[in-house]
């Protein structure tokens, strides 16, 4: 069977034919086998910590089977979300229902409706018997007092052999499990590490090979840099290049620099962050109030969150940066008899922006202000922010 680039290259989905298997600095192991020894220790719930966009889910995916994973998000719960009813509905059971019995006496016949509800105790005994495995996605998503709940819950399922994976990001480790008492000596803890340029230069060469496409070491080093850690957002752009060479009338079956830029422009083309960069380059309210604005090289007048926008885009492209790094990228955008915002304006704003996305949809939560470091949560935000219709603001 002829592949197709969409056989090959696949963001969205388990990549077949070009899944990189990486090994854990610490442990010399690999995830695949840490993860499978994990989920095998009864009693034990697993933590897997890790970066977004990093193959958590397809690391999932690869060791347990998609068909015996019930996955679940931080942000299916809120406060009033019973636990066992979401977990029983996500693997298929009714949790409540009603049936109707029937009994007939010579002349008559009488109809009962009678209730039922699952207990947990049901729902544990349908995973084990059916091998099922819970995943619980963006953990933190879940309100603080829901985490601790949910802790508590699994807390008591596991010692039944109950299988569980929680899955968070690293700078919001959940506290609620590895910060238990009640778990503690019952965890089984997996540190994700950021893909290295060079495993995400694998799925470049490995996947236009499966194309027939051939591709220099140095271009896909590249494509590896600029995809900021993210496998996916790699199999993101390796696709459009195919789409690219499809549509062109260059017949050499080659990835060239020359195309790297349009690629990266057409990957951005269907990312849905325009509203979210609108939204802080805005910033909170003024309440009537006129902000400063600053002069930048390029002769565009700024206020503080345009440029914290266009401060996060500049090279090289980084998911974590401390304040001083924030700062001197502030400065350095400006014309140079400029006078820029002081730090403690910089810091206000990062801290303000923060409550302003804290109280959005999923989708705006690409930031975060946290004990004087920013983290960019999202690599195709801040792809997006580089190459996409709003780069730097333009």
């Amino acid at each position: 069977m002829e592949l197709r680039a969409e056989d090959v290259f696949r963001p969205g989905a388990f990549p077949e034919y070009t899944y990189i298997s990486r090994k854990s600095k610490t442990s010399d192991l690999s995830y695949e086998f840490r993860l499978k020894q994990a989920i095998r220790v009864s009693g034990f719930l697993t933590s897997l910590v890790g970066p977004s966009k990093m193959g958590k889910t397809i690391l999932c995916e690869k060791v347990i089977g998609f068909e015996k994973i019930v996955e679940i998000s931080g942000a299916d719960f809120n406060d009033d979300t019973d636990f066992w009813k979401l977990v029983a509905a996500k693997a298929g059971l009714s949790y409540e229902g009603q049936f109707f019995s029937e009994r007939k006496n010579e002349d008559t016949k009488d109809t009962k409706k009678e209730t039922f509800s699952l207990t947990k105790d049901k729902i544990i005994e349908y995973y084990k018997k059916e091998n099922l495995v819970l995943v619980i996605d963006d953990f933190h998503y879940a309100p603080v007092k829901k985490r601790l709940q949910i802790a508590q819950q699994l807390k008591d399922a596991i010692r039944r052999g109950f299988k569980a994976i929680v899955v968070s990001l690293p700078h919001r480790a959940d506290e609620a499990i590895r910060q238990n008492a009640d778990l503690s000596g019952r965890l089984s803890l997996i540190n994700m590490e950021v893909w290295e340029v060079q495993d995400l230069k694998e799925i470049a060469k490995v996947g236009f090979a499966r194309l027939n496409i051939k591709i220099e070491d140095s271009i896909a080093e590249k494509i590896a840099v600029e995809s900021l850690s993210s496998p996916q957002l790699m199999q993101y752009i390796c696709l459009n290049i195919c789409t690219i060479l499809e549509i062109s009338d260059d017949t050499s079956l080659e990835v060239k620099e020359e195309i790297l830029e349009k690629a990266y422009r057409y990957t951005t083309a269907n990312f849905e962050y325009g509203d979210v960069v609108t939204s802080i380059q805005r910033g909170p309210s003024t309440r009537g109030k006129r902000r400063n604005h600053f002069l930048t090289k390029k002769g565009e007048s700024c206020d503080i969150y345009e440029l914290i926008v266009k401060s996060i885009a500049e090279n090289p492209p980084i998911m974590k940066l401390k304040f001083e790094d924030v700062k001197e990228r502030i400065y350095h955008l400006l014309k140079e008899d400029c006078k820029g915002p002081t730090p403690q304006t910089i810091k206000s704003s990062l801290s303000k922006l923060q409550e302003l996305l804290n109280g959005r949809e999923d989708i705006f939560r690409v930031l975060d202000w946290k004990e004087g470091t920013l983290y960019i949560l999202d690599p195709l935000f801040l792809f997006y922010l580089r190459w996409g219709g709003n780069r730097n603001g333009e």
